[in-house]
Parts: structure tokens; sequence; C-alpha cells
């Protein structure tokens, strides 16, 4: 027997592996496997290379666990190791110290399997006790027996094993003894071993026994892999079903794909995998970490943010490249530059696809864009050189259902979208029946409304007005039409400043009060024929709001109140007939208010005339009473005059009646409001 201390700098490796693991302690699983794959992979190349003339014979990886004695063995046909093997590859550990250590890797538990080699150690993480019994391939080899109980000191001795490999017996700590459950050490399985190279088996295959009334083995072995994934194979020899099958093999519940992607590529790096491009209405955040990256067949992680662009991380799929670690860090990942050179590669590969699926089938293209659009959007959003490529497949969709490319629909309406300045204006909706009325009033001025109706469509607009030339983008309900794309100077009302605030006041004070909106009227001339009141909402303040959904550092629109205008068309009837009879019943009413705040804003007039000249310290206290006191005079004045104007706006049917028209145009009347609506719509045509 041969005892020792493994060959470290500082008895205190197992604590720091136990420390630094343990919020990954269930890789060690993946560890044990990769090894037994890694070490029957290699038996298979010497076989091929001629240097071992032996039969192969059955070279599954076996995972077997025995609760009752705590232990969780790993078994393999390998090469095996011989007694200088054990000793050169497991009691040597390349480790410069614990205070090294932990300055170097304080922020990552992962690097240390992958920078120092302890794949095998990282079995101590779950285990008290460790044991390998092995028996090198090599001629004449006989078996022996290593073990460690969590400390420096180890023990080799003679072993009985008939055949070469391996079996790694760990003995599971108190602490750990969650993975002596069948069902979680299967899931385990199924996750990091899923497509590993060489076959894996987990017990066996059960079946139903109708004479136990229960679940039984069978003889045949529970193989929880797929030796040949979809990826490795050649994607000439695939069909359609084939890449759907798999698809569903990784995502059981989803619905189809729209299309894929078939990565291969041996430089300057290797690269294997298949991206999926889901069906993606709304929801981002659901659809994140879908791609699953392998090294060499072996899962590693779904967390691909630093090695695919953002937006990226929508698709579904696999990645699969040995150049990349099994186990990395986040800042890894963001500094290496293959990595970096990977990312690129992908970006341009998918736009690539994406092109070329536009130019071979434009009509099925069309068909899944609504399901498409979000993934762009995000990409041109976050990436930054991504429009450049993404302006070529890129489309807007209009309210008519008609597809168009940036350059086609730039065509199509500049000849008669042009502001008076030369702006060309898109004009768009985000709710087809919502904002019906107001496209409808763009189409009848001979102008194309786009539907943005997607979750990012509103803030790509803002880097579209940024790429387009002398171009933007505002919404069919922002203004009246002839606003919209103001194409000469609008006409001026006849109406007095006096009749224009009169009107104003007695559609204010009947608008609904609300904590987050806000009404703001002005009255304008806007011809006989065009309705008498309109709602509309500023389009720069609706798209901070909306952006702030999205977008950090934005929260301040978010809080800010929706703040609507209220447009009085003076050349209506209606509204006619309303300022006449304001005129009518009010005039000697409110003529000695108006007379008397005339009065009083000429004398505080003449006392700020007096007071402007003076330094602060030479106006008297005499002079500041003064102009406080005419000011509330003012004030008095002015809440007297909005209280004849509120009484006779409360009584009059037929503001209300145009004030609820236009909520209603926009789906703001609801509840109680509709209610009295209704009823005072049936008393108007009696």
């Amino acid at each position: 027997m041969q005892k020792g201390n493994i060959g470290v700098t500082t008895e205190n490796i197992f604590p720091v592996i136990k420390k630094f693991l343990y919020s990954d302690h269930e890789i060690f699983l993946r560890e044990m496997v990769s090894n037994a794959v890694d070490a029957t992979q290699k038996l298979k190349t010497l076989a091929s290379q001629g240097e071992y003339k032996e039969e192969l014979g059955d070279l599954t990886v076996r995972v077997n666990f025995d609760a009752d004695k705590g232990t969780i063995t790993i078994s393999d046909h390998g090469i095996g190791m011989t007694e200088e093997e054990i000793d050169k590859y497991i009691n040597q550990i390349a480790f410069s110290g614990v205070t090294d250590f932990l300055e170097k890797y304080k922020d990552t538990a992962n690097n240390i399997i992958g920078h120092f080699g302890l794949g095998f150690y990282s079995s101590f993480m779950v285990s008290k006790k460790v044991e390998i019994i092995t028996r090198s391939y090599k001629e004449g080899a006989k078996a022996v027996k290593w073990s460690c109980d969590g400390s420096p000191a180890y023990e080799i001795d003679d072993a009985e094993r008939a055949e070469h490999g391996s079996d790694i017996i760990l003995y599971i700590d108190d602490d750990s003894k969650e993975f002596l459950d069948k069902y979680k050490l299967e899931g385990l399985l199924q996750k990091y071993c899923k497509f590993m190279a060489v076959p894996v088996a987990f017990g066996k295959k059960q079946e139903w026994s109708k004479d136990e009334s229960k679940m039984v083995d069978t003889d045949e072995d529970n193989i929880i892999n797929n030796v040949e994934p979809l990826w490795t194979k050649t994607p000439s020899t695939l069909k359609d079903e084939d890449y759907k099958s798999f698809y569903r093999t990784l995502y059981p519940m989803s619905d189809e794909p729209l299309f894929w992607i078939h990565l291969n590529v041996d430089y300057p790096f290797n690269l294997t995998g298949i991206l999926y491009f889901p069906k993606i209405k709304s929801n981002i955040e659901l659809q994140r970490n879908k791609i699953q990256l392998y090294c060499n067949q072996v899962f590693v992680t779904d967390q691909v943010e630093g090695i695919v662009p953002e937006f990226l991380t929508l698709l579904h799929g696999v990645i699969d490249s040995p150049d990349i670690p099994l186990n990395v860090s986040r800042s890894y990942l963001q500094s290496d530059r293959e990595v970096k050179k990977i990312s690129t590669y992908i970006t341009k590969k998918v736009a690539d696809r994406l092109k070329a699926i536009f130019n071979e089938d434009r009509k099925q293209y069309e068909e899944k864009w609504d399901d498409l659009k979000l993934f762009i959007n995000y990409g041109i959003l976050s990436e930054e050189n991504f429009y450049d490529r993404a302006k070529d497949f890129s489309l807007f969709k209009d309210t008519e259902g008609k597809y168009f490319t940036f350059d086609e629909y730039r065509k199509l309406i500049e000849a008669s979208q042009k502001d008076k300045d030369d702006t060309l204006v898109y004009l768009y909706a985000t709710d087809k029946e919502e904002q019906y009325s107001y496209i409808k009033g763009a189409q009848d001025k001979g102008y194309s409304v786009l539907l943005l109706d997607g979750q990012l469509d509103v803030p790509t607009i803002q880097t579209l007005e940024q790429k387009f030339e002398k171009s933007r983008f505002t919404r069919v309900d922002a203004d009246i039409i002839d606003r919209l794309i103001v194409k000469s100077d609008a006409p001026k009302s006849d109406l007095s400043d006096a009749e224009r605030d009169n009107l104003s006041a007695v559609f204010k004070s009947q608008m609904p009060k609300g904590e987050k909106t806000e009404y703001m009227v002005q009255v304008d001339a806007l011809g006989e024929d065009a309705r008498p009141v309109i709602i509309t909402q500023n389009e720069w303040m609706r798209r901070m709001k909306e952006m702030s959904r999205y977008q950090q550092g934005m929260g301040f629109y978010g809080q800010m109140p929706d703040s609507y205008n209220l447009v009085l068309n003076s050349d209506h009837r209606l509204v006619k007939d309303v300022l006449s009879t304001i005129n009518a019943q009010l005039s000697e009413q409110l003529k000695p208010i108006e007379g008397e705040i005339k009065g009083q804003e000429a004398r505080l007039a003449a006392l700020n005339q007096q007071t402007d000249k003076k330094k602060p310290e030479e106006i008297t206290q005499e002079e500041k009473d003064d102009k406080a006191n005419t000011q509330k005079a003012i004030d008095e004045q002015k809440q007297k005059k909005q209280s004849v104007l509120s009484g006779f706006a409360a009584k009059n049917d037929i503001v209300h009646q145009l004030i609820d028209l236009a909520l209603l145009q926009n789906g703001m009347l609801k509840g109680e409001a509709l209610d009295k609506f209704l009823k005072r719509s049936v008393d108007l045509i009696k």
C-alpha cells in the first residue's frame, strides 16, 4: 500500500473547493461523467490508430446509486489509469495556494475547474470520501484503488477489476443527500449529459408489471443521451422534419419554429449548432436563455449573453464549441477575443439567413413578419451595427396589411407626405380598431398609415428617425389631420380672445377629473366639415412615456400624467351654437366681472411699473401689500367668472355630448359616464 499527500501547497484545498463551488455543486455529476466519456473517447481514438488492438466491447458509461450505502458510482470502459498515471493526474494539482486563488477567483467559482484541472476534485463538493478503482488498457496493467477522505492524505492499494476502465465511487456527504434521489440524478443527467458522445446509462428501462401492479426494471439499459445530436450531422443529409423534431426534443411545449440556421465553421474557430427563430409576438423576457451552450456535446450553460449579442438571446437552439471552456465566467466571455469572434460570426450568419429567406421567398417571409419583427427590432435597438444589415430585410406593414421594405415605403409616400419644411412624415397607428377614425381621416387625405402594434415598434422608430434622412414618425391621433402634415400656415379663427377663452373654459370645466390625466383645450378653425371636438395626444410626450417602460433612466416620464389636447373646431355649427348661447345667456353676467378684471389688471400693471425701477430693498411694505391685494382681487374675479362659465356648462347637454363623443372616439368613455351619455343621447333624439 502507498500513502502520501496530494501535491498542493496548502492543506485547505478541499474547504476552498467546497466553499467556492458550492453554488454550482450539482456540476460534480457533469464533471464525473465527462471524465468517463473522455476516457472512452481516448480508447476509441487509440483503436482507430491501431494502438489498441483488442475488441472495444460495450463502451457505455454507467451511473448507479445506492441510497442505503450513500454512494454514487460512475463506471466506464475507457483507457483507465496505472498507478503512475494516478500519481501524475490525480495526486499532483497545479495549485499556487489559497491566497493567490482567492484573489484571482473571488468573483467566480466556475473558473476553478477550468483553470486548475480540478474537474475530478469537484466530486468533493458533495462527497466525504472518494474512491477510484481503475485498470489501464495497457498490456499487463494491474488494477489499483485510490481513496481520499477529503484531506490531502490519500491511499493507493491493489484492487480487483477484470476489465480496463474506471469506477469512481462517491460517498455522499450528509449535507448533500438530495443527490441520492433517483429523479434528482436523472434530471441532472438529462440536463448536463443529454448529448454526450458516448452512451450514458442510468439504471434500466422500466415497464408496467400487471402481476406486481407497479413499474419494474427490464433488461434494457436506460440510455439518457443521444450520441449523435442533429447539429453534429451534415445539413445536406437532413430534412425540415428532422429540424422540427429536434426542436420538439429541446422545447417540448413550444410552438413550431419559424425557421432555423445550421452553424458549421472550423476556421478561425470551431463552432457547430442549430439556432431556431421562435414565434415571438410579445414579452421578451419569457424568451430569454433558451440557447443551450455545449462544449464537445457537454452542456455548459443556458446563460449565453456573453457569447451572442443581447438580441440573439431571443433565439432558441444549441451552440457547441470546443473553443469555449467548460467552466467560464461572465467576465471571461466579455473579454475573450475568440468569444467575440464567435459573437460576430453568429450575428453575420443570422443576418445572412434572414436576407436569404427574404430574397428567396418574400411571400413566406411576409407571412412570418409579425412573429419575427420583435427580434429584428430588438437587434436594431441593442446592436449598433445591426441596422446596416437589417435595413434590407426589415419591413413596414400598413393598416391595409401590405408589406414594404424601408426603401419601397419611402418611395410610396414621399410625393404626398412631406410637410412645408420638406420633412417626410411617416404616419402610424398602434391599434387599428381604437384609432380607426383617425386612420380613416388620414386615408381620406390620401395618406398612408403604418400599423406599428409590436412591443418594440415605438422604441424602434426613435432609431429609425435618426437613420432616415429628414424624416419623422407621428401617430395619427397626435394632432388634427391638417396639423399632422402641415402643408401651409393654418387659417386663423375669427373669434376674439375673450370668446376663445370663454369657449375653452366652458369645455375644460366639464372634462373628466383624474389623478394621472390632464386636458389642455385649444380652439382652431378646422372647417365646417371637420369634427366639432377632437382629442389628440402629443407625440413626443406619449412616446417618452411608452419608452420609459423599456429604458432605464426614463422613469420620470412614466410618472408624469397623460396629457391630452381637446381641440374645439370654431368653424363647426355645434361649437358656434355653444358660443352663441354663452354670449346670449352670460353676456350681462360676465360683463361687470370682465370689466373688474381689466381694471384690476391695469392697476397691477401700473404698480409693477412703479416698482420695476426700484431695487428689492427699496420697495416698501405698503407697495408689496398693494400688489398682493390687487392680484388677489384679480384671482377672485377670475374664479367668479370661472364659476359662472362652469355653472352654464354643467347644464348644457350639447357641451357634454360633444365631450363624450370625443372621449368615446378614443375609448375613454366608460362606466357611469358612458351610461349618462347613452341616456342623454336618447333624450336628445326625442
